[in-house]
């Protein structure tokens, strides 16, 4: 098969396409899928940069999600067969192939059955993105919050893969939303999936926005798919309470003192802990979000975006793109 490796890391240069062996199943609950196309995400990059979660394993083929149509089962497999088309986020971490490939093999616990009303690349660009939306949100197996519902929400980045999708959940809950973006096409692009208030961050103080538009008050949550500097600033931007949850580690000058001083709850998401800590339960609660999410799309409740394609073999002209910041929705390569 055809697939993406890297045996150095660095600039997307090094992401070179090479002809492998198909991986096969190993144990009887893993399942083996013929991709029709991969989702980039960034923290692909982040691992082409610095290096993969187990470095001393050798060649490594990136790619958390995808989506493909299953071409064999093993022998404790109950709930696919082969040709059932499938959708997940399961490997590219390093100790595993990923889905920058013709073929992977994932365990049963990690796949759901893909929307019926989606391409394959449409479907792709899903698995990552809404169960960090999703998590981030503070579901763990509840419809909604495990607190109170909160009526506004300020999300970061609104345009980017984990934001659009957010701010669709969000709205779902009946929430009003409020989110960052770099561009007024952006702002265009956010405003069509519901945003109520759109925040040019490049130019205007958002704060202070998100403050005129709570009547002082700030938001009863906020998402943070930005961090660094980002984090402690939106600390001023919630209510008293209030909610926050970030997607990136906390940068060391962080002025916690304002939170604590505001006691707000501090969430962390990573939606991929069940599949670097090996939890079972964790992994078949993100297929369950899986299931709702084909629901919800297969009942025109929400969209995904795909802002381009690119072939499996312009790896690296994807992950420039996804550099430059342009990115409306997600980027999905096809093999």
């Amino acid at each position: 098969m055809k697939a993406i490796v890297i045996k150095e890391f660095g600039d997307p240069e090094v992401l070179v396409l090479r002809d492998l062996p198909e991986p096969e199943i190993e144990a009887p609950n893993e399942v083996k899928i013929q991709l029709r196309a991969a989702s980039v995400n960034p923290i692909d990059t982040k691992l082409r940069q610095r290096g993969t979660f187990y470095p001393d394993r050798g060649l490594a083929i990136l790619g958390c999600d995808g989506a493909g149509v299953v071409v064999a089962v093993g022998s404790a497999v109950r709930q696919f067969q082969v040709g059932d088309e499938v959708y997940f986020c399961y490997g590219g971490l390093g100790d595993r192939g990923g889905c920058y490939a013709e073929y992977t093999v994932a365990p049963e616990i990690a796949l759901a059955h893909k929307p019926k009303s989606l391409s394959f690349v449409q479907a792709a660009a899903l698995p990552l993105a809404v169960i960090t939306a999703w998590e981030a949100l503070g579901d763990r197996g509840n419809p909604a919050f495990p607190k109170a519902t909160p009526k506004t929400l300020l999300i970061h980045a609104g345009a980017g893969g984990v934001g659009h999708l957010a701010i669709q959940l969000a709205r779902q809950l009946g929430a009003a939303v409020a989110t960052t973006v770099g561009s007024r096409a952006k702002a265009q692009f956010v405003e069509r999936l519901g945003a109520t208030l759109t925040i040019l961050y490049k130019t205007d103080n958002w704060v202070e926005a998100v403050l005129d538009w709570t009547a002082g008050q700030g938001v009863d949550f906020a998402l943070d798919t930005v961090g660094d500097a980002t984090l402690g600033q939106t600390f001023q931007a919630l209510r008293p309470y209030g909610r926050l949850c970030t997607l990136l580690e906390p940068a060391p000058d962080t002025p916690w003192k304002v939170a604590r001083q505001r006691n707000l709850d501090i969430q962390f998401t990573l939606m991929l802990t069940p599949q670097l800590m090996n939890l079972p339960t964790a992994l078949a609660h993100q297929r369950w979000i899986l299931e709702q999410v084909a629901a919800l799309v297969d009942g025109g409740k929400l969209q995904v975006v795909v802002d381009k394609i690119f072939p499996l073999g312009a790896a690296a002209d994807a992950h420039y793109y996804l550099s430059q910041r342009l990115v409306q929705g997600k980027v999905v390569l096809i093999p």
